[in-house]
């Protein structure tokens, strides 16, 4: 079966040094990278036979204009022209004009109305990605939005793509955690930002072993900011950033 309007179906780290986060990732999560013929300068990364990520460097006019390392979400949809008009509607912002990837299909990059950006994309082919796999170790487990206002960020997702509010959690002065479900699955959650901290996604990548992975982390240049905490069903979580200041999720069991 295709992706449906609103699925996560790509995931993408822009950041200053390629090769070095190659290595990090690779070590961390075990993805193998290649680069395909005729995609010159952009990365796959690879869960086994199935890949799942993309890699490739912040482009000059980007860095010169201040871009850090980021990792970002490709969220599908129907009409990428028709998309980015409603998000801009909306109060969202156009940073990538609709493009055409020969071969891949269409995209752009936009920004909700706090500034978080992510790209909207609709494939040349109805494949299915599994990038998001919600039980798969190197796939992208969690999409977790910390955001200036979460109730109206929740309303502008759903409105643009279809996402409906599940339970939320208590976070005491934090307010509430509050999941979201696509197609009637649970595959993230919005919150408030903390104090200081920019808005933003941040996604969570399954590994095998929690601590194995965290200090394998650790040993390459990782910061580790939180975790590894456990989670409401048993699996174990940390945020980190990676050597060059992507922040990225890691989410696994506690083998020892």
């Amino acid at each position: 079966m295709a992706n449906h309007r609103g699925d996560f179906i790509w995931y993408e780290l822009l950041t200053s040094n390629t090769r070095a986060a190659a290595d990090f990732y690779g070590a961390v999560i075990g993805w193998r990278s290649h680069t395909p013929d005729g995609m010159r300068g952009y990365t796959l990364f690879g869960a086994g036979e199935t890949d799942v990520a993309g890699l490739l460097a912040i482009p000059t006019e980007a860095a010169s204009a201040g871009q850090r390392p980021i990792w970002l979400g490709y969220i599908a949809v129907d009409d990428v022209d028709e998309a980015v008009s409603s998000i801009v509607a909306a109060g969202g912002t156009r940073h990538v004009p609709p493009t055409d990837i020969p071969g891949v299909g269409r995209f752009s990059m936009v920004a909700d109305p706090q500034g978080v950006m992510f790209y909207v994309m609709r494939g040349a082919v109805d494949g299915t990605s599994t990038s998001f796999h919600a039980e798969k170790t190197g796939h992208c487990q969690w999409n977790e939005l910390a955001t200036n206002d979460p109730v109206a960020a929740l309303a502008f997702y759903s409105g643009r793509f279809g996402w409906t509010k599940g339970d939320a959690m208590p976070m005491g002065d934090m307010g509430d955690y509050q999941f979201f479900k696509q197609n009637g699955q649970m595959v993230g959650a919005v919150m408030a930002r903390k104090p200081g901290a920019p808005p933003m996604w941040t996604f969570y990548f399954g590994v095998d072993d929690i601590d194995v992975a965290t200090k394998t982390a650790s040993s390459k240049g990782a910061k580790i900011h939180y975790g590894p905490a456990e989670i409401p069903g048993g699996s174990f979580i940390i945020i980190a950033d990676d050597p060059q200041g992507a922040t990225f999720g890691l989410v696994g069991p506690r083998k020892r």
